[in-house]
């Protein structure tokens, strides 16, 4: 058998997430050889610029899928908050292997919580999504754009620079660094990105033999989740960089969906959130739900400045 070549970025964050999904794949598959692929992205590249200000979709992902499609790699591991919505036909998303905690976190080592934090206090985070929300909560704040790897955001917050930073809270854990957490953020203060926490690994869509090892690591309750917020996204129309936040959680027998839906305009001054059910299996469907509630609540007007 050939081995099964992985893409990754090289972040250590990313190191280690797609090191957790080549020892399920060799789990799940005994006696197959895995290796990474290292690719730099033009996410990766660029530094010098808040990522919304760059425009662009898949900025951590374009590179990626050009090795995917030249047959450089057979599948690839990203962090699915990253993964456009609606993919290319000649790409899957083979598998989502399992979700750590979905939330943003606060890391705040001087106070604790953003309730504590000073008036005017200053908090860095790359994500429209998250300064909007955090404004809505705190209009006080002075939300700046940090970039960087986790370590240097948490070296920036350490240096004074920021006197708190809002991160997802998977990555900090899937590092080892859960302690460095201050606050947890429910769903209906800060509502995380879609696929936040979550895996996705993409691979050719006619590419019969990777596809089928993949989905031996699959997840089916965090593949529905993750199909109901992606299909929520997909029918806005929303990228990367839009203020735009859904969770997905299954529960019960037989299983059931709990969507949780948001969309904000970037000043926070207006945030639509809503909450709807459905069945498991109907995933997609139930995200196109969504979508629809929060255009009917006046959803297009805060779209328009994204477009």
């Amino acid at each position: 058998m050939r081995p099964l070549v992985i893409g990754t970025r090289g972040s250590r964050l990313a190191l280690a997430q797609a090191r957790w999904a080549m020892e399920r794949l060799r789990s799940a598959c005994p006696g197959l050889e895995v290796r990474a692929e290292i690719i730099r992205t033009r996410g990766d590249r660029v530094r010098d610029r808040p990522l919304a200000a760059i425009g662009e979709k898949g900025l951590f992902v374009k590179e990626i899928e050009h090795a995917l499609r030249a047959g450089e790699i057979d599948a690839a591991v990203h962090s699915l908050k990253d993964l456009p919505s609606a993919l290319a036909p000649e790409f899957t998303l083979a598998a989502v292997p399992g979700r750590a905690s979905p939330a943003d976190c606060l890391v705040a080592p001087a106070y604790g919580s953003l309730s504590a934090l000073p008036e005017g206090a200053i908090v860095g985070t790359g994500s429209p999504r998250r300064k909007a929300q955090l404004l809505a909560m705190r209009p006080d704040l002075d939300v700046r754009d940090i970039r960087g790897n986790v370590d240097t955001r948490l070296e920036k917050v350490g240096a004074g620079q920021y006197q708190a930073a809002v991160l997802a809270a998977a990555g900090l854990e899937r590092l080892g660094l859960r302690g460095v957490i201050s606050q947890i953020f429910a769903p209906a203060e800060i509502t995380p990105a879609v696929g936040q926490g979550a895996l996705g690994i993409e691979a050719r869509s006619d590419d019969e033999w990777a596809v089928g090892l993949l989905r031996r690591v699959n997840d089916p309750a965090a593949e529905a989740a993750a199909t109901a917020e992606r299909g929520f996204a997909e029918a806005l129309g929303a990228s990367c960089t839009t203020p735009v936040g859904a969770l997905a959680v299954v529960t019960g027998k037989p299983e059931l969906l709990h969507l949780t839906v948001a969309l904000c305009d970037a000043a926070g001054t207006s945030v639509i959130r809503r909450e709807l059910g459905g069945e498991a299996e109907r995933p997609r469907e139930l995200g196109f739900e969504a979508a629809a509630l929060i255009r009917e609540a006046g959803g297009d007007e805060l779209l328009r400045p994204c477009r």
